[in-house]
């Protein structure tokens, strides 16, 4: 793997002219495909297959053709001023006028009057209008939301205050554009900050824009053939944009070493692809591998977003391997520190015409070309001996401290948020609350029941009994009037449950009425089943549930798998794995406080607290499992590198820290500021995901990576490196360590308190 990826680098750097052509060309095509491709409408995040609700949904629209389950609809509230009713002469009058103004349109279904569908409340001063359209609300055009809008202004204009809830007016979320300047912006400071370069910050910018480029691009071109959302690419690019600067950032300070180290520019890109960008290979993997694997969960929606999400970093690691390197060819000083720059030909100049082509070094270079940056002691290095110091005391405060945050997780509550969770700047929401005010605050999430009466003796008899059981219900406010189809063989009908749609009570009253169906079946010969927003948000939430420990356990097991190979360990990946699991409960933890508690919810612009998204806990699973063992591979990658050429366990995790600590700490808050920037999102779904992350990746590399990894090593010493002879022989080696490149860069190894001194290569401890 490192010797393959190494020519790679090589072959890069020398066609840089050819390989920056083939990207540019690469990202011409997908922005010309994006720009012709239709406009994707809604992806159906509420929906999964197999649920009742779903079953409920999908029988409605093959016994009641034309019902227009999937078309737009528009629910206008009106409210009288004070005192007043809506019923009144002239308001009465604004309403009717609204209602004939809305019906004229060629795409509306229809506009239900509220007088004539008894739609006013009991003191008349809240009533509402339904307005129907024959297409879906992606489909509606300018003019058709134009025509609603001029019905809804001359309404305002009689004196009512009027709302507007439902699709057809929906306002859309705010487009990530703002989210991704301000992730880069604080990328850039952080990445200046690291590398004191201009060119060095701003080259993982530039790569890491190309890639997200043309990742949405693509979503873009392929949204309409393939139903995908603009969450699906808001996902795709937070994610694009936080590995792409990632690994570019992981690639280019391995050449800068390697410069530092002597190497002349193209051999030390070659060496820095063919190490780093092994670690890149596999970091990627894992982050694949865990956002490929929603599809396990069964929500297509979700698999769609993990699909897309895995093809951004694919693209990432890609240009990782071959635009970062041909980058690097173009400006190979302009990279370096100024110490660097300012430094002797030693440092910057080329070498001899023989190993610049050839990039092969005398036989004692090796021991001439000494890690002076690496011997000497910095901030990582000096922070692992502190925690090797007292390794117990730091383990038990990890676990202890992402203990006590992970505490919440334990009262996750899921569900789907509404118009409820909206801004209340936002006619949705205001129409939302006055309906909950003028009918109860069950109205705004009625369940739908649909009876299938085909096998009953006496369809209309089975259809009263069951009408009279749900209405009899506990729980239950009202029941409309059942509605027949024309064959006659199934019934639908409405219930107004007592309590808020997302209230526990809700979820109490769905299964109190499933568990009435078999006594009804039984005496009728009737099958009904309860659908709607409500019933649906309910599924879902339970379906994920379910789900998530065979989505766990499918995405550990290939990954531990994969990160024995990488480190030829059974403990190493092992205590990836936990502390992943660490560092997920304790961001499930805070987002439960923030967003379901509303601890700090106003700080984030979170108008209510309520349930947590159901699809968020699965994704954020997914995603931080794949963040996680991408610090674990680019961490313990270098100590693993180390160990096999000879140190000693504790220099071991001292040399890692010293190489590689500042950089991954950049990382991680490159990810944090990415991640950040997605809370101001105007979607609940990416807000959440945002906060969740950017906390998921402070708890995992601050406390988990920084802390408890060197932690556990220290305690494990050589064991840490043990691997069973016949799991050895079994696994196949990928040489993710560089031993293949040890005649180009032999290794020389610092003691713990002494000067540079080389040190034979060795294998890790097997038994």
């Amino acid at each position: 793997m490192a010797t393959f990826l190494y020519r790679m680098g090589r072959a890069a750097f020398r066609r840089r002219r050819l390989v920056l052509l083939l990207w540019a060309v690469l990202l011409g095509v997908a922005g010309a495909a994006a720009a012709k491709a239709p406009p994707a409408g809604d992806d159906g995040t509420s929906f999964m297959p197999g649920i009742e609700a779903q079953r409920a949904f999908d029988l409605i629209g093959e016994r009641f053709p034309g019902s227009d389950a999937d078309g737009a609809s528009a629910r206008v509230v009106f409210i009288a001023p004070g005192g007043e009713k809506v019923t009144a002469g002239e308001h009465r009058a604004a309403v009717d006028a609204f209602v004939a103004d809305a019906g004229d349109g060629p795409r509306v279904a229809g506009a239900v009057s509220p007088f004539a569908a008894d739609a006013v409340s009991e003191d008349a001063s809240v009533a509402y209008a339904t307005v129907t359209y024959k297409v879906g609300s992606a489909d509606l055009t300018d003019a058709d939301r134009s025509a609603l809008e001029a019905a809804v202004d001359e309404a305002r204009d009689s004196g009512l205050t009027v709302e507007v809830g439902g699709n057809a007016l929906a306002s859309q979320p705010a487009a990530g554009g703002a989210a991704e300047a301000v992730g880069i912006g604080l990328a850039a400071v952080v990445l200046l900050i690291t590398f004191g370069s201009l060119a060095a910050a701003g080259l993982p910018l530039l790569t890491a824009v190309v890639g997200v480029g043309i990742s949405i691009c693509a979503i873009l071109a392929l949204g309409s053939a393939l139903g995908l959302s603009m969450t699906t690419g808001t996902l795709a690019s937070m994610l694009g944009l936080a590995v792409g600067i990632d690994y570019a950032l992981f690639v280019v300070s391995r050449y800068r070493e390697e410069r530092e180290r002597g190497h002349a520019a193209r051999e030390a890109a070659g060496l820095a692809v063919g190490t780093a960008g092994s670690a890149v290979v596999f970091a990627g993997l894992t982050v694949v591998i865990a956002l490929a694997g929603l599809s396990v969960v069964g929500v297509p929606m979700l698999t769609k977003m993990g699909l897309c999400a895995a093809g951004a970093v694919v693209v990432a690691v890609l240009v990782a391997l071959t635009l970062v390197p041909a980058l690097l060819a173009m400006w190979p000083e302009a990279v370096l520190s100024r110490t660097a720059r300012r430094g002797g030909s030693h440092t910057t100049g080329e070498r001899t015409a023989v190993e610049h082509t050839t990039g092969e070094r005398t036989a004692g270079e090796h021991t001439t070309g000494e890690r002076r940056t690496g011997a000497a002691d910095n901030g990582g290095s000096r922070w692992a001996r502190f925690v090797l110091r007292r390794p117990v005391a730091v383990l038990l405060a990890c676990v202890a401290g992402l203990g006590v945050l992970a505490l919440p997780a334990a009262d996750l509550q899921l569900g789907m948020p509404g118009d409820e969770a909206k801004p209340v700047t936002t006619t949705e929401r205001r129409a939302y609350d006055a309906l909950a005010d003028g009918f109860g605050p069950g109205f705004n999430g009625p369940l739908t029941i649909v009876a299938d009466v085909r096998d009953a003796a006496d369809p209309q008899a089975a259809v009263a009994a069951i009408a009279s059981r749900i209405e009899g219900t506990d729980g239950v406010v009202s029941l409309s009037p059942p509605q027949l189809n024309g064959a006659g063989d199934t019934a639908l009908f409405s219930a107004v449950p007592a309590t808020a749609p997302n209230d526990e009570r809700t979820k109490e009253l769905v299964q109190t009425i499933r568990a009435e169906r078999p006594g009804l079946e039984d005496e009728t010969g009737a099958v009904f089943e309860v659908t709607g927003s409500t019933a649906m948000n309910i599924d879902v939430a339970q379906a994920l549930q379910d789900a998530l420990v065979p989505y766990l356990a499918v995405v550990m097991l290939l990954s531990l798998l994969l990160l024995m190979l990488v480190f030829r360990s059974v403990l190493v990946p092992l205590k990836a794995a936990f502390g992943f699991l660490l560092s997920v409960l304790a961001s499930l933890g805070a987002v439960v406080a923030v967003f379901q508690w509303g601890w700090g919810a106003g700080l984030l612009g979170v108008e209510q607290a309520g349930p947590i998204m159901s699809l968020m806990p699965v994704f954020l699973v997914g995603i931080v499992f794949g963040l996680a063992m991408d610090y674990e591979v680019f961490l313990v990658s270098r100590m693993r590198e180390a160990y096999v050429h000879g140190e000693r366990p504790a220099q071991v995790v001292i040399g890692g820290f010293r190489h590689s600590a500042r950089v991954v700490v950049a990382a991680a808050v490159i990810m944090i500021a990415v991640f950040s920037g997605f809370v101001g999102s105007g979607e609940s779904m990416i807000k959440t995901i945002g906060f969740g992350l950017a906390v998921a990746v402070l708890f995992d590399a601050f406390v988990v990576r920084m802390a408890l990894v060197p932690a556990v090593l220290a305690l494990l010493g050589d064991r840490a490196w043990w691997l069973p002879r016949p799991l050895d022989r079994l696994l196949p080696r990928v040489d993710i360590e560089g031993t293949g490149l040890a005649g180009r860069s032999a290794p020389v190894r610092a003691p713990a308190g002494g000067d540079a001194q080389p040190q034979e290569p060795r294998e890790a401890a097997r038994t």
